[in-house]
């Protein structure tokens, strides 16, 4: 009996030890997703901003040129965190709830995040920024969809859409809500930014996660609203880029497609698309150029944070067995918010609110813009008024979009390659083949993919079941066999819609339409990325081929009953708001 008991023990023991190593060897995950950004913003993918950081992590991971996004916000954050079609998960469009399957504001029970496949790995879940993916934002309702309702342990950051750098109105942490100033866990020595706060916080976690938890893995998701308007930024941030874009649009756009073309991240004769604004007819050029001088302020200083998070990973001793993913959720944004010219500015609009949290004073009240600052006076917007400061609410416009999608067409929300073409950088210290530390991936992926390779890297298994309901399979495939130079498994084309724009990528080809009732255009994406020669009518069976497929597509997703055929989408979408 002794010697039975004695060997119970030995091998309780070595189990223990088992899945200590197996523990070990898990690595941690972060994945850091910029919002707004268009492909070749950040220096290692062509760009004149300062991003060392970044450029960095690319320099010893891996660079991919062609991956891919779901074209906006709300879509591309219910992919990545799902590793499904954005209509699967109930986010076809954005918050909008228009009682169609694939067409809800809130995330759908068919569907599980990352940290809620990764937890029954044994992984805990932090997420710090935007979160973008519940109908509810507010204190009070459902909280049903609140981060921490989907698998992570803790979160910090804005359940909205986007946000006031300085005053973001609402902030949250785990489920409790409150603004800058009753924030009893975080009061910065200087001027509140919420990207910093996002850095901070991230942080924060990664310590406290080392001093509680040594032996188990992570996931953090670092969700920044940077650069996503309004361009706000700290002076001293601005200042760098003073003078940098004076020379206007043409001049930027030229100089990133030839750094493209020496990196290898297009081939050497890629065209650009057409120039959008004519430098020589703005009036303001001062002004112009402080638009998007403060939008490369933007970037920068989420590339400092993202610095500050690697030294924290480096000094806690958990960097060598991290994979961090760094990515867009679509590219350069051309809208034209503030901009207007505009010939009144009045001195005050309001008393001062500060408590409790005034619905009026944040974007998610759908206006254009905020209408005041917390002390009562005006936000300022209009081609007088130099953007940056805390008081100031503008785009950076659809000119400088442009320069920030070189070389390609369109832009966030469409589905030609300046809406959905993203940089990804995969950085796996001791995941990765040293010999592809440095290099270019050109295989084809989307935002659908790293779920698959979050749950290949974790050892974890997906369900098929979650908490009584039935979870979609996954959707995309692992990226992990490039890791160390062997091929994907996709099998199947990639695909895409937004508000009726809609496209299928099936190796080279790619059939692309603009708008609910655009015609479909014919594209061989390896001689053509800029997408500028249509071969639909050279190869109308083809067009046909594909055409079909998106179509069988579109209907086992959800796309299908759309809204868009009204005659006025637009005016749908703001009845559904009211």
């Amino acid at each position: 009996m002794q010697g039975l008991r004695f060997c119970l023990c030995v091998a309780a023991v070595f189990l223990c030890l088992t899945i200590s190593v197996v523990a070990a060897e898990r690595p941690n995950i972060v994945v850091i997703l910029a919002d707004d950004m268009g492909y070749s913003d950040l220096g290692c993918y062509g760009g004149e901003i300062s991003t060392p950081n970044i450029d960095a992590l690319a320099m010893g991971g891996l660079r991919f040129t062609q991956f891919y996004n779901a074209a906006r916000c709300c879509p591309s954050r219910a992919s990545l965190l799902t590793g499904l079609y954005p209509h699967q998960t109930g986010f076809g469009h954005m918050r909008i709830n228009f009682k169609l399957p694939g067409y809800g504001a809130d995330l759908t029970k068919n569907c599980v995040t990352i940290p809620e496949v990764l937890k029954t790995a044994g992984y805990k879940s932090y997420g710090t920024g935007k979160w973008h993916l519940s109908q509810n934002i507010f204190p009070g309702g459902s909280k049903e969809n609140w981060p921490l309702q989907r698998g992570f342990d803790r979160h910090y950051g804005i359940l909205g859409g986007g946000a006031n750098y300085f005053d973001p109105g609402q902030l949250s942490r785990d489920n409790e809500c409150f603004t800058l100033f009753t924030d009893k866990e975080y009061q910065p020595d200087g001027q509140f930014y919420l990207t910093d706060a996002i850095s901070d916080h991230a942080i924060r976690y990664v310590k406290e996660h080392r001093a509680n938890f040594p032996d188990v893995p992570f996931f953090m998701y670092v969700a920044y609203n940077a650069p996503h308007w309004p361009i706000h930024a700290p002076e001293e941030t601005v200042r760098k880029y003073k003078g940098k874009y004076d020379a206007g649009y043409g001049p930027i756009r030229e100089a990133r497609l030839a750094r493209m073309k020496e990196l290898g991240l297009v081939p050497k004769d890629t065209e650009l698309s057409s120039q959008l604004g004519d430098w020589n007819a703005v009036a303001k050029k001062d002004w112009e150029a402080r638009c998007m001088e403060v939008y490369a302020a933007m970037i920068d200083r989420m590339d400092q944070g993202i610095g500050r998070i690697v030294d924290t990973l480096q000094r806690s001793g958990q960097y060598d067995n991290t994979v961090i993913f760094f990515l867009s959720d679509n590219g350069g944004c051309a809208a034209e918010v503030g901009r207007l010219p505009r010939e009144d500015y009045p001195t005050r609009v309001d008393k001062p609110v500060y408590e409790p949290i005034p619905k009026e004073t944040l974007i998610e009240t759908r206006e254009d813009f905020v209408k005041q600052t917390r002390d009562g006076f005006p936000m300022l917007n209009g081609d007088g008024v130099m953007p940056g400061p805390e008081d100031t609410f503008m785009a950076y416009g659809r000119a400088w979009a442009n320069v920030s999608n070189t070389p390609f067409r369109e832009y966030k929300a469409y589905i030609h390659e300046g809406g959905i073409a993203t940089p990804l950088i995969v950085h796996a210290p001791h995941r990765m083949a040293a010999a592809l530390h440095g290099t270019l991936c050109k295989e084809r992926g989307h935002i659908i993919d790293l779920m698959s390779t979050c749950v290949e890297l974790a050892g974890a298994a997906y369900p098929k079941e979650h908490a009584g309901h039935k979870i979609d399979p996954m959707e995309g495939v692992s990226l992990v066999p490039l890791f160390v130079g062997q091929p994907m498994e996709r099998s199947v084309p990639l695909f895409w819609e937004h508000e009726g724009n809609r496209a299928i990528r099936d190796g080279k080809w790619k059939l692309v339409a603009k708008g609910a009732k655009g015609r479909w255009e014919l594209y061989d994406i390896d001689a053509d990325r800029s997408e500028l020669r249509d071969l639909s009518a050279k190869y109308p069976e083809k067009v046909e081929s594909l055409a079909k497929q998106w179509t069988d597509w579109a209907h086992r997703i959800k796309v299908y009953p759309w809204p868009w055929d009204a005659a006025d989408p637009h005016q749908l979408i703001s009845r559904l708001r009211r």
